[in-house]
């Protein structure tokens, strides 16, 4: 049975979910999700013989959501996955990241590779530092109107997903997923008429995707969406912090895996570093694993196949890494 707790944590508070013994697995949820994003992959982590954790990150959730926008700088993400290995009375875990709980993944293996016994990322590659702010960046290639910097107008998004919650959820689950039809885009957005304006309503969600698990996401935004989007507020900022890493790899041991029909992997640039990975990634231990048909939601629009993945990447990664 999975168990539930509140941690503290780097000067605030985790709610945790956690089940299992064995070797400590990390398990890093992304924008807008919660730990919940996670729950196809701890009946078969545990049963591998792991002990998963899966926090609602800092601004979800039952987690504490500072006021402070830097209080979201990616230091501070990597400090609460530090912090929690810690507290959780271990020296070092596997960690696992997707959407923006793979950049925290990545960081931690980064900044911190005496605690990762192997590091995963699902949809975000591994993060290699450009010559220019990102939001610098993607305001100028798309005058604005990229959803990086839409999210880092004070209040606009914030005002706009928490008019209508589940909605808003529904929509972007739908949008981002590999059963949306047409052609992949890039996530612009009218400056106008906000983001939702432009996303399918679906009349029924996908199939793996109930009712109840809207209920539940939708629930874990009952404090708006605020904290969450200070992650995107601290792009820039994170890229002046990490300047001491510039040119620095991840040497830990390393998975990546993606989906084909994920927006993210056609970001600007993207599809170009992935091919790169296996050249530029001295830890990873096999060539990035692409999903057929699979959307942005890879642990919950492929569950099994993730796990699986996960479990052999475990048990290949040196235990004295």
């Amino acid at each position: 049975m999975i168990e539930h707790r509140v941690v503290h944590v780097n000067g605030i508070r985790l709610h945790i979910a956690e089940e299992g013994e064995g070797p400590l697995v990390v398990l890093l949820h992304g924008f807008p999700e919660s730990w919940r994003s996670w729950r196809h992959q701890f009946g078969p982590l545990v049963e591998a013989g792991y002990r998963v954790v899966a926090p609602d990150q800092r601004g979800y959730g039952r987690s504490d959501h500072p006021a402070d926008v830097a209080a979201y700088s990616i230091l501070h993400l990597v400090g609460d996955v530090v912090g929690l290995i810690r507290e959780l009375g271990e020296e070092k875990a596997y960690v696992v990241g997707h959407d923006w709980g793979a950049p925290v993944a990545w960081h931690t293996a980064l900044l911190r590779p005496d605690l990762v016994l192997g590091v995963a990322g699902l949809s975000v590659p591994p993060p290699f530092r450009g010559r220019q702010p990102p939001l610098v960046a993607m305001e100028k290639a798309f005058g604005g109107r990229f959803y990086w910097n839409y999210f880092n107008r004070p209040g606009v998004a914030d005002a706009e997903f928490g008019r209508d919650t589940r909605t808003a959820l529904r929509k972007f689950i739908y949008w981002a997923s590999g059963d949306a039809p047409g052609e992949i885009r890039q996530p612009l957005v009218d400056p106008e008429r906000g983001w939702l304006a432009a996303m399918p309503d679906p009349g029924t969600l996908p199939g793996w995707f109930t009712e109840s698990d809207l209920d539940a996401l939708t629930e874990s935004f009952s404090e708006g969406f605020t904290g969450a989007l200070d992650w995107y507020r601290n792009l820039d900022r994170n890229w002046e912090l990490t300047a001491p890493w510039a040119g620095a790899v991840v040497t830990s041991p390393a998975l990546y895996v993606y989906g084909d029909r994920d927006p993210v992997a056609a970001f600007p640039g993207t599809p170009e570093l992935i091919r790169k990975l296996p050249g530029r990634m001295p830890g990873l231990l096999r060539p990035p694993l692409e999903l057929t048909g699979c959307g942005h939601w890879t642990q919950q629009e492929r569950p099994a196949e993730v796990s699986a993945a996960l479990v052999d990447f475990f048990r290949s990664c040196p235990r004295g890494a």
